[in-house]
């Protein structure tokens, strides 16, 4: 499902970063998220778009 929604914790383990530099990066507007409550959530569908968008710019 491309609609599961992520933690910060687990965007971080998806992408193999450690959780204060995801943080930064969805704090920075780098990274495509959103807060409920605070607290920092994912769609995985936007994160494998922002992953795609990232490897076309590095080739």
């Amino acid at each position: 499902m491309s609609d599961q929604i992520l933690t910060l914790k687990e965007v971080a383990a998806y992408l193999k970063l450690a959780e204060k530099t995801a943080y930064r990066l969805a704090s920075e507007g780098q990274l495509p998220g959103f807060k409920v409550g605070g607290s920092w959530r994912f769609k995985r569908g936007d994160i494998e778009v922002w992953i795609e968008e990232k490897k076309k710019r590095n080739t």
